[in-house]
């Protein structure tokens, strides 16, 4: 009984006091009106590489092709691929025409106390900096976006005098792992992010996806450029809170109008997509660890359980539960375009989540930490050792 009310407190808690994070239609940007801005600043896209032979053609392409009216240069920044990427952006930037405005940058040897993408973005934020950009936009090898982003992007964050506008692009949801594990992915990731908060000066909130931001210059230039976050692997969220915690204002929605071309055809490649960052989002700490897992079983596992219990008011509490976490998935489910069936499974993901979250710190502890495109970016040592 006292597990059943615990868990329903949590729903009740999550749905109708977390900044409201599952209803999406509030930050979906591609239901918002855009009016065009009265200026046209200059924009400088910055998009780090590494072994996106398979992406990087149609990402440079898409980025050639913005509508948007003003001054516009793109950086490539080659991050040590192994493949062709390099040379397959220096095609695409050709083909489309877009010789000229497009640069691609060889990364020097990564240097000690920096993570590999921000790293990149350092070299191209620096190149980029000759063409004296009112806005930085950063961006990932594997999205394709549509060519009104970059204006839409500027036309909000000028309207609103946004230092750091940022949209989460839309995932593959195609194969079987990707249906039950992606949408979760961006339910979760609200979860610890509201979007309402994240908008809201007075929160301490502060949230951004990575693979679209848009940064003024001056905001990044006031919280001491990319070398302030470094060593960060959640980067974007570091970035999004040296923004908001210098007094800038900041905003996250979604979009379907770009789309990540990263697929994930089996369970294994989800569950290193979560293991690279989950421990990290605990800041490295077993005690944390151990109250995540014990509040995941609470929240996602017990109500389920409890839903088949013999005593009635327990089953019916457990039952509550179970439809109030369904409810507020359902939105989630609906964006991606799938089934109603599927969101009563969110516990069966929140299962393969927590897993993936003791692997994460596993990993770490072995030293084998972050990785991510055959590096180990969150190694153990002194300044970040389990606690």
């Amino acid at each position: 009984m006292i597990l059943a009310a615990l868990a329903l407190c949590v729903w009740i808690s999550l749905t109708f006091v977390r900044g409201s994070f599952w209803l999406l239609n509030p930050f979906d940007d591609d239901a918002s009106r855009h009016r065009p801005p009265d200026s046209r600043p200059r924009v400088a896209a910055v998009l780090p590489a590494r072994n996106e032979a398979e992406t990087i053609e149609r990402s440079v392409r898409s980025l050639v092709a913005q509508d948007y009216d003003g001054e516009f240069h793109i950086v490539v920044v080659d991050d040590h691929s192994e493949d062709a990427t390099a040379g397959l952006a220096r095609k695409a930037s050709e083909f489309c025409g877009g010789h000229g405005r497009v640069e691609v940058l060889s990364a020097v040897a990564l240097p000690a106390g920096w993570t590999g993408k921000l790293w990149a973005l350092q070299q191209g934020v620096e190149l980029a900096t000759k063409y004296a950009p009112d806005y930085f936009w950063f961006t990932d090898a594997d999205i394709v976006h549509a060519p009104d982003t970059l204006s839409r992007l500027v036309s909000r964050a000028e309207q609103n005098q946004l230092d750091l506008t940022s949209l989460m692009v839309l995932l593959q949801a195609k194969t079987f792992p990707e249906r039950l594990l992606i949408p979760p992915f961006l339910y979760f990731f609200l979860q610890l992010y509201p979007p309402k908060w994240i908008s809201t000066p007075k929160s301490k909130a502060a949230g951004a996806a990575g693979g679209c931001i848009l940064l003024r210059a001056a905001a990044l230039a006031r919280v001491g450029g990319i070398r302030t976050i470094r060593q960060e692997v959640i980067d974007d969220c570091a970035l999004a809170r040296a923004v908001k915690g210098s007094g800038g204002a900041i905003w996250m929605g979604l979009t379907r109008e770009s789309v990540s071309l990263r697929s994930y055809a089996t369970f294994s490649e989800i569950r290193d997509l979560i293991a690279r960052t989950a421990f990290t989002q605990l800041r490295y700490s077993a005690l944390v660890l151990l109250g995540t897992l014990a509040g995941m079983l609470l929240a996602y596992v017990v109500p389920v359980a409890l839903a088949f219990h013999p005593a009635t008011l327990v089953r019916r509490l457990g039952l509550a539960a179970w439809a109030l976490m369904t409810i507020s998935y359902l939105p989630t489910v609906r964006f991606y375009r799938l089934s109603p069936l599927w969101a009563p499974l969110l516990p069966v993901s929140a299962t393969f989540y927590s897993y993936a979250t003791v692997l994460s710190a596993a990993r770490f502890w072995r030293g084998r930490g972050g990785q991510w495109k055959g590096r180990s970016q969150t190694p153990a040592t002194s300044e970040n050792a389990p606690r």
